[in-house]
């Protein structure tokens, strides 16, 4: 009996999809690469000759949906690590881009570096609950040069084994990616075939496709590269000031966007992956973690398995700089309502402060937060093996289950989740003033788990192949 959740009925997703037809028939979204209005007035779009506006006709935007392969799955370099689309799974993957850590010996807040996003790369190759990556902070004392680039991709790669979802932000480095993950992975036909790599478009809101990210996703355009398309519309300011408004604007866009990516390949795979927010009315700035966020996101699932779609969405949002009560209860609220709806990917561990801070203690949590919302989406086995009608049958009334054989095997399988973090203690214990809490456990935890990781090597050969390519951009 799996937990059932709904946000929108089927007559408010039929709604959503046909007022959204409308806007991008009537209204157009504002595309600002001259190569991909080529490509979507050769599509079929029309394209307004002065002020960049392109209309997407119905029979497009249909179209171009249809053209998606709806099951697929996203490779990893380690093996048994490939993660289905559509399939019923759901992994965790890192929030991005945070431009401040918490600092892991002094616990002050600061600029994030270099050495603080390999750590957290490390740390969430190190845990099976996250199943892709993301960069999770700006490296502020790095260039972004072509150079940097090659030089961060190889530390990526060399760090962490798993999916890899990223973007460039010119055509140069979308060239360099190229020659990486060639190395890397193999052939332009084992790359197609097996999708290491997943590139992230963010269309803006509202109604605009930019220049920049997506003319370097399109120099892409033959590689078969899975694209996860995230506007991130914000009620209020870049989207009207109602949920089901903002959801129809980050339609918009996501189809939009959809449009443009089947017309530079068609059967590209595409993952459905709003990202919406509201406006703080007290500040004009993200209120992150608010519960309204996890009914936005539990639409962005609904809507896109309406087109049969993967779903990427967020889940596990605080506007807190500290871990507390406060950031504790926003982080599981959202979560859970996200989780209800069971994305393929939901995105958010590690960082806090509206995806503005990283916390590795946090990142931890949040991986404790998933399973536990995982495990109320999975429901109440009732299978026969489960009601365990013999074994009652067996027992005298009056007597316990504590000795059973049954009772083992619920606590070392899937019955009951058992946090990692989680103190068991008696009232008299939890009394003590010594007491550790979750945040001492949690840093003890990542102390652990950096202190025995050790990524999968690359190998001899790829290493000298990518100094070779470290030493040709320079």
């Amino acid at each position: 009996m799996e937990t059932q959740f709904r946000v929108l009925s089927e007559n408010e997703k039929v709604t959503i999809h046909e007022q959204t037809l409308h806007i991008l028939s009537k209204t157009g979204v504002r595309v600002g690469t001259e190569k991909g209005r080529g490509l979507l007035k050769k599509a079929g779009a029309v394209v307004h000759k002065n002020d960049d506006i392109v209309c997407f006709p119905t029979n497009l935007v249909e179209m171009s949906i249809g053209m998606v392969p709806k099951n697929f799955s996203l490779g990893a370099r380690r093996p048994g690590w490939d993660l289905s689309m559509n399939n019923g799974e759901c992994t965790l993957l890192l929030s991005g881009e945070g431009t401040h850590v918490i600092d892991r010996e002094s616990g002050d807040i600061r600029n994030s570096t270099f050495q603080d996003w390999l750590i957290a790369t490390q740390l969430a190759d190190a845990l099976d609950e996250v199943g892709m990556f993301w960069k999770i902070v700006e490296t502020t004392d790095r260039g972004d040069d072509c150079g940097d680039y090659i030089d961060y991709l190889v530390h990526l790669f060399r760090n962490f084994s798993k999916h890899v979802q990223d973007s460039t932000n010119s055509i140069e480095k979308s060239r360099w990616l190229l020659e990486v993950l060639q190395v890397v992975f193999g052939s332009k036909k084992e790359i197609k075939k097996t999708k290491p790599f997943s590139f992230v478009l963010c269309p803006q809101s509202p109604l605009m496709i930019d220049q920049k990210y997506t003319d370097a996703y399109l120099e892409l355009s033959g590689w078969g590269i899975p694209v996860a398309i995230m506007p991130m519309p914000l009620m209020g300011a870049t989207a009207p000031a109602s949920l089901i408004s903002t959801i129809i604007m980050a339609n918009c866009e996501t189809l939009a966007t959809l449009c443009l990516v089947q017309a530079s390949e068609p059967g590209t795979p595409v993952i459905y992956a709003p990202v919406s927010s509201l406006m703080d009315p007290r500040t004009g700035l993200v209120k992150s973690g608010c519960v309204e966020e996890g009914l936005i996101s539990a639409a962005s699932n609904e809507m896109a398995r309406y087109y049969g779609l993967p779903s990427e969405t967020s889940g596990l949002e605080t506007g807190r700089f500290e871990l507390n009560v406060q950031s504790g209860y926003e982080t599981a609220l959202t979560a859970l309502i996200s989780m209800l709806s069971f994305p393929d990917i939901m995105v958010g561990a590690g960082v806090m402060g509206g995806g503005m801070l990283l916390s590795l203690e946090q990142m931890l949590i949040d991986a404790d937060i998933f399973k536990m919302c995982r495990r109320a989406r999975q429901g109440i086995a009732s299978g026969k093996d489960k009601c365990m009608l013999d074994v009652m049958e067996q027992t005298e009334p009056g007597a316990h289950f504590i000795d059973h054989p049954t009772t083992l095997e619920a606590v070392r399988g899937d019955e009951m989740y058992i946090s990692r973090l989680e103190a068991f203690k008696g009232l008299e214990e939890s009394s003590q003033s010594e007491k550790a809490d979750i945040l001492d456990r949690a840093h003890a935890k990542v102390n652990q788990i950096l202190s025995a990781y050790q990524p999968l090597p690359l190998g001899g050969e790829v290493e000298q192949e990518l100094r070779k390519i470290q030493k040709k951009v320079d």
